[in-house]
Protein backbone atom coordinates (compact mmCIF):
# COMPACT_ATOMS: atom_id res chain seq x y z
CA UNK A 1 0.00 0.00 0.00
CA UNK A 2 1.15 3.23 -1.34
CA UNK A 3 2.12 6.00 1.85
CA UNK A 4 -0.01 8.71 2.37
CA UNK A 5 2.15 12.43 2.80
CA UNK A 6 2.57 14.05 6.01
CA UNK A 7 0.56 17.33 6.47
CA UNK A 8 2.41 20.52 6.58
CA UNK A 9 -0.32 22.29 9.59
CA UNK A 10 -0.03 25.98 9.86
CA UNK A 11 -1.46 27.63 12.85
CA UNK A 12 -4.26 28.99 11.38
CA UNK A 13 -7.93 28.32 9.64
CA UNK A 14 -6.45 26.31 7.05
CA UNK A 15 -4.42 23.24 8.37
CA UNK A 16 -2.70 21.18 5.43
CA UNK A 17 -1.58 18.01 6.06
CA UNK A 18 1.72 16.85 3.79
CA UNK A 19 2.26 12.96 4.89
CA UNK A 20 5.19 10.63 3.57
CA UNK A 21 2.23 11.36 -0.49
CA UNK A 22 -0.21 14.07 -1.77
CA UNK A 23 -0.86 17.04 -0.04
CA UNK A 24 -4.54 17.36 1.22
CA UNK A 25 -6.26 20.83 2.85
CA UNK A 26 -8.52 20.27 5.86
CA UNK A 27 -10.42 23.61 7.30
CA UNK A 28 -10.36 23.48 10.76
CA UNK A 29 -11.96 26.54 13.09
CA UNK A 30 -8.59 27.55 14.92
CA UNK A 31 -10.17 29.61 18.21
CA UNK A 32 -7.16 31.81 19.58
CA UNK A 33 -6.42 28.88 23.13
CA UNK A 34 -6.00 26.32 20.32
CA UNK A 35 -2.99 28.18 18.44
CA UNK A 36 -0.25 27.18 20.74
CA UNK A 37 -1.56 23.47 19.97
CA UNK A 38 -1.57 23.81 16.56
CA UNK A 39 2.03 25.75 16.60
CA UNK A 40 3.62 22.24 17.83
CA UNK A 41 1.55 19.97 15.31
CA UNK A 42 3.48 22.57 12.74
CA UNK A 43 6.02 22.38 14.34
CA UNK A 44 6.21 18.24 14.39
CA UNK A 45 5.41 18.55 10.48
CA UNK A 46 8.69 20.60 9.68
CA UNK A 47 10.69 17.88 11.87
CA UNK A 48 9.11 15.26 10.05
CA UNK A 49 10.26 17.07 6.70
CA UNK A 50 13.93 16.73 8.52
CA UNK A 51 13.35 12.96 9.08
CA UNK A 52 12.86 13.05 13.00
CA UNK A 53 9.90 11.76 13.31
CA UNK A 54 11.32 10.94 17.09
CA UNK A 55 11.14 14.75 18.14
CA UNK A 56 7.40 15.24 15.73
CA UNK A 57 6.22 12.37 17.65
CA UNK A 58 7.35 13.96 20.91
CA UNK A 59 5.61 17.44 20.13
CA UNK A 60 2.52 15.52 18.89
CA UNK A 61 2.65 13.56 22.41
CA UNK A 62 2.62 17.15 24.45
CA UNK A 63 -0.12 17.94 22.40
CA UNK A 64 -2.30 15.59 23.16
CA UNK A 65 -1.17 15.47 26.74
CA UNK A 66 -2.56 18.65 27.38
CA UNK A 67 -5.91 18.24 25.38
CA UNK A 68 -6.55 14.92 24.38
CA UNK A 69 -9.70 15.66 21.78
CA UNK A 70 -6.84 17.68 19.49
CA UNK A 71 -7.62 15.75 16.44
CA UNK A 72 -5.22 16.94 13.86
CA UNK A 73 -2.24 15.71 16.34
CA UNK A 74 -4.01 12.66 16.68
CA UNK A 75 -4.21 12.14 13.17
CA UNK A 76 -0.30 13.36 12.26
CA UNK A 77 0.36 10.69 14.97
CA UNK A 78 -1.40 8.12 13.28
CA UNK A 79 0.49 8.86 10.23
CA UNK A 80 3.36 7.87 11.72
CA UNK A 81 2.14 5.23 13.81
CA UNK A 82 1.15 4.01 10.22
CA UNK A 83 4.75 4.55 8.42
CA UNK A 84 6.39 2.93 11.23
CA UNK A 85 3.76 -0.40 10.81
CA UNK A 86 2.46 0.50 13.81
CA UNK A 87 -1.39 -0.35 13.09
CA UNK A 88 -3.05 -0.43 15.74
CA UNK A 89 -1.90 2.67 17.12
CA UNK A 90 -3.03 4.51 14.26
CA UNK A 91 -5.99 2.84 13.95
CA UNK A 92 -6.64 3.95 17.80
CA UNK A 93 -6.18 7.61 17.01
CA UNK A 94 -7.26 7.37 13.48
CA UNK A 95 -10.79 5.79 15.38
CA UNK A 96 -10.39 8.58 18.17
CA UNK A 97 -9.80 11.40 15.78
CA UNK A 98 -13.28 10.71 14.08
CA UNK A 99 -14.73 10.44 17.32
CA UNK A 100 -13.78 14.02 18.16
CA UNK A 101 -14.82 14.90 15.05
CA UNK A 102 -16.87 12.58 12.51
CA UNK A 103 -16.20 15.18 9.38
CA UNK A 104 -12.47 14.09 9.23
CA UNK A 105 -12.18 12.77 6.23
CA UNK A 106 -8.12 12.48 5.93
CA UNK A 107 -8.69 10.06 9.36
CA UNK A 108 -11.56 8.11 8.15
CA UNK A 109 -9.31 7.44 4.55
CA UNK A 110 -5.77 6.79 6.56
CA UNK A 111 -8.02 3.98 8.61
CA UNK A 112 -9.22 2.43 4.99
CA UNK A 113 -5.69 2.54 4.14
CA UNK A 114 -4.60 0.74 6.77
CA UNK A 115 -7.36 -2.12 6.74
CA UNK A 116 -6.14 -2.82 3.64
CA UNK A 117 -2.82 -3.54 4.28
CA UNK A 118 -3.59 -5.33 7.26
CA UNK A 119 -6.21 -7.29 5.16
CA UNK A 120 -9.33 -6.48 5.94
CA UNK A 121 -10.19 -5.53 2.45
CA UNK A 122 -14.34 -5.66 2.99
CA UNK A 123 -13.77 -2.86 5.91
CA UNK A 124 -11.22 -0.63 3.97
CA UNK A 125 -13.08 -0.74 0.25
CA UNK A 126 -16.89 0.09 2.38
CA UNK A 127 -14.67 2.75 4.00
CA UNK A 128 -13.14 4.05 0.63
CA UNK A 129 -16.80 4.06 -1.51
CA UNK A 130 -18.57 6.09 1.46
CA UNK A 131 -16.02 8.48 1.21
CA UNK A 132 -16.36 9.04 -2.30
CA UNK A 133 -20.16 8.89 -1.64
CA UNK A 134 -19.69 12.18 0.22
CA UNK A 135 -18.54 14.39 -2.42
CA UNK A 136 -15.78 15.87 -0.48
CA UNK A 137 -14.09 18.78 -1.85
CA UNK A 138 -11.88 17.88 -5.00
CA UNK A 139 -8.48 17.43 -3.63
CA UNK A 140 -9.44 15.16 -0.91
CA UNK A 141 -11.58 13.44 -3.40
CA UNK A 142 -8.79 13.11 -6.07
CA UNK A 143 -6.84 11.23 -3.20
CA UNK A 144 -10.01 9.07 -1.58
CA UNK A 145 -10.11 8.18 -6.06
CA UNK A 146 -6.25 7.48 -6.31
CA UNK A 147 -6.60 5.03 -3.13
CA UNK A 148 -9.25 3.16 -3.95
CA UNK A 149 -7.64 2.87 -7.64
CA UNK A 150 -4.40 1.72 -5.89
CA UNK A 151 -6.77 -0.82 -3.71
CA UNK A 152 -8.51 -2.16 -7.03
CA UNK A 153 -5.30 -2.20 -8.82
CA UNK A 154 -3.62 -4.21 -6.56
CA UNK A 155 -5.13 -6.09 -3.69
CA UNK A 156 -3.63 -9.44 -3.64
CA UNK A 157 -7.52 -10.68 -3.21
CA UNK A 158 -8.61 -10.98 -6.84
CA UNK A 159 -12.36 -10.90 -5.72
CA UNK A 160 -11.64 -6.86 -5.00
CA UNK A 161 -9.50 -6.10 -7.86
CA UNK A 162 -11.49 -4.11 -10.83
CA UNK A 163 -9.13 -2.64 -13.20
CA UNK A 164 -11.39 -0.96 -15.03
CA UNK A 165 -13.00 0.29 -12.15
CA UNK A 166 -9.03 1.79 -11.22
CA UNK A 167 -8.58 2.92 -14.49
CA UNK A 168 -11.61 4.91 -14.36
CA UNK A 169 -10.90 6.43 -10.43
CA UNK A 170 -6.86 7.30 -11.58
CA UNK A 171 -7.91 8.82 -14.73
CA UNK A 172 -10.56 10.99 -12.36
CA UNK A 173 -8.02 11.88 -10.27
CA UNK A 174 -5.04 12.60 -12.28
CA UNK A 175 -7.72 14.95 -13.99
CA UNK A 176 -8.59 17.02 -10.71
CA UNK A 177 -5.02 17.28 -9.71
CA UNK A 178 -3.59 18.62 -13.27
CA UNK A 179 -1.58 15.28 -14.31
CA UNK A 180 0.49 17.12 -11.56
CA UNK A 181 0.72 14.25 -8.87
CA UNK A 182 2.99 11.89 -9.67
CA UNK A 183 1.70 9.29 -7.42
CA UNK A 184 -1.73 9.34 -8.54
CA UNK A 185 -0.20 8.86 -12.20
CA UNK A 186 1.98 6.00 -10.75
CA UNK A 187 -1.54 4.80 -9.65
CA UNK A 188 -3.04 4.91 -13.14
CA UNK A 189 -0.35 2.71 -14.63
CA UNK A 190 -0.97 0.58 -12.05
CA UNK A 191 -4.31 0.41 -12.66
CA UNK A 192 -4.03 -0.31 -16.67
CA UNK A 193 -1.39 -3.09 -15.70
CA UNK A 194 -4.20 -4.92 -14.01
CA UNK A 195 -6.63 -4.17 -16.99
CA UNK A 196 -3.66 -5.95 -18.93
CA UNK A 197 -2.95 -3.23 -20.74
CA UNK A 198 1.04 -3.22 -20.22
CA UNK A 199 1.90 -0.66 -22.76
CA UNK A 200 -0.11 2.27 -21.46
CA UNK A 201 1.38 1.36 -17.78
CA UNK A 202 5.15 1.81 -19.03
CA UNK A 203 3.85 5.14 -20.57
CA UNK A 204 1.96 6.03 -17.46
CA UNK A 205 4.95 5.01 -15.40
CA UNK A 206 7.33 6.78 -17.19
CA UNK A 207 5.19 10.03 -17.02
CA UNK A 208 5.66 9.56 -13.28
CA UNK A 209 8.83 9.61 -13.10
CA UNK A 210 9.64 12.71 -15.60
CA UNK A 211 7.51 14.78 -12.93
CA UNK A 212 9.73 17.58 -11.87
CA UNK A 213 10.87 17.33 -7.80
CA UNK A 214 9.56 13.98 -7.08
CA UNK A 215 11.76 12.40 -4.01
CA UNK A 216 14.20 9.85 -4.50
CA UNK A 217 11.86 7.65 -2.52
CA UNK A 218 9.16 7.46 -4.88
CA UNK A 219 11.86 7.64 -7.87
CA UNK A 220 12.68 4.35 -6.49
CA UNK A 221 9.16 2.89 -6.48
CA UNK A 222 8.35 3.68 -10.07
CA UNK A 223 11.15 1.94 -11.18
CA UNK A 224 10.51 -1.13 -9.35
CA UNK A 225 6.62 -0.48 -10.96
CA UNK A 226 8.30 0.21 -14.61
CA UNK A 227 10.67 -2.64 -14.45
CA UNK A 228 7.73 -4.70 -13.10
CA UNK A 229 5.30 -3.32 -16.82
CA UNK A 230 7.90 -4.03 -18.48
CA UNK A 231 7.76 -7.39 -17.47
CA UNK A 232 4.12 -7.63 -18.77
CA UNK A 233 3.72 -8.02 -14.42
CA UNK A 234 1.00 -6.57 -12.54
CA UNK A 235 1.56 -4.30 -9.09
CA UNK A 236 0.42 -6.49 -5.81
CA UNK A 237 0.20 -5.21 -2.39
Amino acid sequence: MKISKVFALPAAVLISVTALHASVPIIVATPGHMRASMNLVTEAQDLIKTGDVAGAKRKLDTVLQRDPTFWPARYVRAQIYSSQGKYDLALKDCNEALRQDRSVVEAALLRANINARLGKYAEAIKEYDFLVSLHPRNVTLARILSDRAWFRATCPNASFRNGQQAVKDAKAACSIMIWKDEQMIDTLAAAYAETGDFNSAVQYSSQALAVKGISPDSTKLFQRHLALFQQRKPVRL
